[in-house]
């Protein structure tokens, strides 16, 4: 048994070691976890031993590092709106020659006639290479399922930059980039005018822009996107009436005659709006197409038939974009042609695009993308693939390289996302017993405690691409503040005393922990892990997660799934724990300001179904504010609120940030009119940034590159007749 003295000693030796470890970690948050065990007192030892002690030093938070610079990127020159675009008439337009062969043959009405009444301008000040000259080919490649083209019914089209092609909205976000003040600029809506009191907004759309059809576009299709997809709760869209909301309350929308709409808000002048009339958010479909295959306008269709009634291989489709698919072979490739009612035109009234035809080629990953852009045999890609930034680099260093690239902001993160819903997709006591641990602040910490970042980084890529993160938002944004950061950093000793902490324990001496309580006593926690399989760097990341989580005890099954199967687990909310590329919420949370809290159903990880959710303290605050920062105009303001989101984010392990670098784009190093210090990745991503519609190829250089048309002089509608649409 212990002397009294040898007990003081004992406590003052233990008060000894806090102290030091407090003074060898400046700016670190200590914290103590009491492990509930009994020890005898027989069980300690001398005082002149090492001393087994019932208190462990969590280590962390720690202050965030700074991240390195990287060469090669170029600030943007900037404009205001009104000198790069313009909407009026010209007295005589101009196509290519091989069109106009067309409208004399009777095939096609004049240029004119398909051109609205004050067509869409690209001023040429605005353009970096100036007026450009008709014909050449765009090589593209993508890695997506295309499953369809009905896009008002949140049907994916193949991403990779399809999407941005065959989409028009009313405002493009895209270029913001270019803009003095950061401002939506106008599109299919010409202008709009506040009311007196801020509670509407009026919208005048282009009038006479036509679908590539021929038919005119008009209010109808921003209703029917609003009414019947948006708004009707068994259409799965990209967006629905919970997003639609102010504070709660719904936002409407009404046509007051086929040029104009009328948006009715709950609070004034909540100019943030403008930022979700935009790409994927508000992308209208032809209305004269999908009516008859809804079923509120057809009785003898379902919705999941609606959804699925535009099918990839039945083509042409019917865009209001520059390019029009023609010709798909299931993961092999597409032809898009050129859009010959496209609505805009350049300065000197010549009907737009330049390109006359789009060639994409299926690969099973994006890195094909960038491997066939170094060799010259595709046009254009986004370094972020890890696996290819060594390469990336040194080709790029040759200057017989065929491509160019920039470097953008730290905004290319992967992280790991995590299930908090209660209730979706739990469908057993399983099911409720891993839910109700991922639910838990101290469970969610033992995970990104475990989590060698440093190891990861050096995993994906050799050199200073990639540095840790802690999650939230980027350190690319303009909003992010390092400060904010609540950054818990390696230390598998504090996983395994928070595990032991909530309970969890190895009682069958496997090397697994194990509930010790509930339904679930006595089995091993183990836990699925998922990435889209289409997301290259996800296979390593998981790899290495799983070795670093059964280190300190949780066992995780890791599995690559198709996008489709990841989209449907997603709306199901039968996931648990997936590795994802994070989107422009954490780069822009100005034009995303719903989209970082659980202020909508369809929230990432808190998703909820028919039954209602509950949440945290903490997510309750981030609801709040979500809402005040989409209300918020000033800068300095808005940057307050996202201090406290991201402290709120980081401090409560909402995801767990991996590791973060920076994208590359790159082009043909051929192409001209690519604005300067274009980011592949801001506000939207590269294709919606470029505007390739005023993007042109010099004859010389299609020459050089070997370039040929699939279907030289050919026209959607005229050689390549639109289907008949029915249910």
């Amino acid at each position: 048994m212990f002397s009294k003295n040898k007990v003081l000693v004992l406590v003052s030796a233990l008060a000894v070691f806090l102290l030091l470890a407090t003074q060898c970690a400046p700016k670190t948050v200590i914290q103590t976890v009491e492990v509930t065990r009994e020890v005898e007192v027989e069980k300690v030892v001398e005082v002149e031993k090492p001393v087994e002690v019932e208190k462990f030093v969590l280590a962390g938070p720690i202050p965030y590092p700074e991240g390195p610079l990287m060469a090669g990127g170029r600030e943007p020159k900037t404009f205001e709106v009104d000198e790069m675009i313009e909407f009026r008439a010209f007295d005589k337009y101009c196509e290519p020659a091989w069109v106009t062969e067309l409208v004399k043959k009777g095939l096609l009405p004049p240029v004119e006639e398909r051109l609205p009444k004050e067509p869409f301008v690209y001023k040429a000040g605005f353009m970096s290479d100036g007026l450009g000259e008709y014909g050449g080919v765009w090589r593209g490649v993508w890695a997506a399922p295309t499953e369809g083209w009905n896009w008002a019914a949140g049907v994916s089209q193949g991403w990779f930059g399809i999407e941005a092609i065959v989409q028009e909205e009313p405002v493009m976000t895209g270029p913001m980039f270019l803009t003095k003040d950061v401002s939506p600029l106008p599109q299919l809506a010409k202008s709009w005018e506040w009311s007196e009191d801020g509670y509407q907004l009026t919208m005048h759309l282009v009038e006479g822009a036509k679908w590539s059809d021929g038919v005119e576009f008009t209010s109808e299709d921003i209703m029917f996107l609003w009414e019947d997809n948006i708004l009707d709760p068994q259409v799965n869209s990209w967006t629905q009436a919970s997003f639609w909301t102010i504070e709660g309350k719904p936002i409407k929308l009404e046509a007051l005659d086929d040029y104009t709409i009328r948006w009715t808000f709950p609070v004034p002048f909540p100019t943030s709006q403008l930022y979700n009339m935009t790409n994927l958010i508000f992308s209208p479909g032809p209305a004269h197409i999908l009516k008859p295959l809804h079923p509120k306008y057809n009785p003898n269709t379902t919705y999941q038939a609606y959804r699925d009634a535009l099918p990839p291989n039945k083509l042409p489709i019917v865009t209001m974009g520059p390019w029009v698919p023609v010709e798909y072979k299931t993961d092999e490739f597409m032809v898009m042609r050129r859009n010959p009612y496209y609505w805009k035109v350049d300065e000197r009234g010549c009907q737009l695009p330049y390109i006359d035809e789009v060639q994409w080629t299926y690969a099973r990953t994006g890195v094909v993308r960038t491997l066939n852009t170094i060799a010259g045999t595709a046009d254009h890609s986004n370094v972020e693939n890890p696996e290819t930034f060594d390469e990336t680099v040194m080709r790029a260093a040759d200057p017989n390289a065929p491509f160019r690239v920039e470097w953008g902001p730290e905004t290319l993160g992967f992280s790991l996302e995590i299930n908090q819903s209660k209730y979706l997709g739990v469908e057993s006591e399983r099911d409720a017993a891993v839910r109700e641990l991922l639910r838990d602040v101290r469970f969610r910490r033992a995970l990104t405690q475990a989590i060698d970042r440093d190891g990861l980084a050096r995993s994906l890529t050799n050199g200073p691409f990639f540095r840790p993160w802690a999650g939230g938002l980027f350190p690319g944004s303009q909003f992010f503040d390092r400060e904010s950061v609540v950054y818990y950093p390696f230390s598998p000793d504090t996983s395994r005393a928070l595990l032991k902490q909530i309970g969890l324990e190895d009682t069958d001496g496997d090397g697994i922990v194990n509930w010790t309580s509930g339904p679930m006593a006595g089995q091993n926690v183990e836990l699925a892990m998922t990435t889209w399989e289409d997301i290259s760097a996800g296979a390593t990341l998981g790899q290495a997660l799983v070795l670093m989580f059964q280190d300190v005890g949780i066992k995780v099954n890791f599995r690559i799934l198709t996008n489709l199967a990841m989209n449907d687990a997603n709306t199901a909310g039968t996931w648990e724990l997936r590795i994802s590329r994070p989107g422009q919420v954490w780069a822009t949370p100005n034009i995303r300001c719903k989209d970082f809290a659980p202020v909508t159903k369809e929230f990432g990880w808190h998703r909820e179904g028919e039954k209602p959710e509950e949440y945290a303290d903490f997510e309750k605050r981030l609801m709040e504010i979500s809402d005040a920062f989409c209300l918020e105009t000033d800068f300095n303001k808005q940057k307050e609120l996202m201090f406290e989101m991201n402290r709120l984010h980081t401090e409560n392990i909402y995801s767990i940030g991996l590791v973060v670098g920076r994208y590359g784009l790159m082009l043909n190093k051929y192409f001209k009119n690519v604005p300067i210090g274009t980011p592949p990745f801001l506000y939207q991503w590269d294709f919606n940034n470029f505007l390739p519609e005023q993007i042109w190829l010099a004859e010389g250089d299609r020459w050089a590159l070997g370039q040929k048309e699939i279907y030289p002089e050919t026209l959607p509608g005229v050689h390549f007749p639109y289907p008949t649409w029915g249910p």
